[in-house]
């Protein structure tokens, strides 16, 4: 058993009409335990030979014939990132959730934080990137300590993908999955499962599996329920993680007027009643907001790549999206 409290990690997505029209805004605080490091890098687009292969944090896999450049908030000692950004305006970050294909020692796969790089260097799109990193998620599995100093430490992922179009909920056991696609008002996600039989796509056979592994007993003529299938712990919403209820609650109050900014977007990822910027054993390590302009094809990042938004600014960074052949994060 892991000597860490349950982490933290609160996501955060809002268009329109909770925002201005052409307007989409993300946001997203990095819990993490105490002291461990967490930085901005860049990473430029590269092309490969066919037969080469990349090292993530534990594994090496077959690399893909091209990447895009990105911007990443990166754990020191992981190749993946809890958060990041693409050239072509592709925005991904991780949460951990706990299910009940998690047991202790398991082997040493992708982490959530891997695919998220991977994600975004294979993605020029959000859905394209939804479909790498479910197809990497089944080829290699996901698996291994999530801390540096603790083996035990271990979880599976969920994930937010989104470009100025639309938002993918992704939320994984094992090397299964279902993920829900959101492209008008907001959508959260924290540290537990929130997809229930509202799915848009799906691994192939999940309900098999769940029925097999004793998690869905329902009759046949019952819709699949993802959540009750897999989650190990309460099914409700405002008592499986109490942060994601405050969370969407703060997040729809600051929507209503349909002005929602990224100002109001750091006054979240600052909220301490709600427990969203984390201080003590697991704190806030890094903060990140981003800004897609439809109009203009713009996109602007904010972040803080140290601890507490509550007592830094947030950095800007501004990046012209272009299309498939342009050139970005020069």
């Amino acid at each position: 058993m892991s000597s860490y409290p349950l982490s933290g990690c609160d996501t955060f997505v809002a268009f329109p009409p909770a925002t201005p029209a052409g307007k989409v805004i993300f946001g997203k605080n990095s819990d993490r335990p105490e002291g461990e490091a967490q930085n901005i890098r860049r990473y430029p687009a590269g092309n490969f030979e066919k037969d080469a292969t990349v090292k993530c944090t534990y594994i090496s896999i077959p690399q893909a014939p091209k990447t895009h450049a990105v911007l990443l908030s990166q754990i020191d000692w992981m190749w993946g990132a809890e958060m990041g950004a693409n050239e072509h305006g592709v925005v991904i970050c991780n949460e951990a959730v706990w299910t009940k294909d998690i047991s202790s020692g398991q082997p040493e796969y992708l982490l959530g934080m891997d695919l998220v790089r991977l994600g975004l260097e294979r993605g020029s799109t959000a859905k394209e990137a939804l479909g790498a990193m479910t197809s990497l998620l089944k080829a290699h599995g996901q698996g291994g300590p999530c801390a540096e100093d603790d083996p035990s430490y271990t979880y599976h992922n969920s994930y937010m993908i989104m470009d100025a179009t639309e938002a993918w909920v992704l939320e994984t056991s094992g090397r299964h999955w279902v993920a829900q696609r959101t492209v008008e008002g907001t959508r959260n996600i924290s540290n537990c499962l929130s997809i229930r039989s509202d799915f848009d796509l799906s691994s192939e056979g999940i309900e098999q599996y769940a029925r097999d592994k004793g998690y869905w007993g329902q009759p046949s003529d019952t819709p699949f329920d993802f959540m009750q299938a897999f989650c190990s712990g309460s099914v409700e919403e405002e008592t499986c993680d109490p942060r994601f209820c405050g969370g969407k609650k703060l997040l729809e109050k600051h929507a209503e007027k349909g002005t929602f900014s990224s100002r109001d977007m750091f006054a979240i990822l600052r909220d301490h009643k709600n427990g969203i910027c984390m201080h003590g054993g697991f704190e806030t390590a890094s903060s990140w907001v981003s800004e897609m302009n439809i109009d203009d094809k713009t996109a602007t990042h904010w972040m803080t790549g140290r601890k507490n938004p509550c007592k830094h600014d947030f950095n800007e960074q501004k990046v012209v999206v272009e299309d498939a052949n342009g050139e970005i994060l020069k």
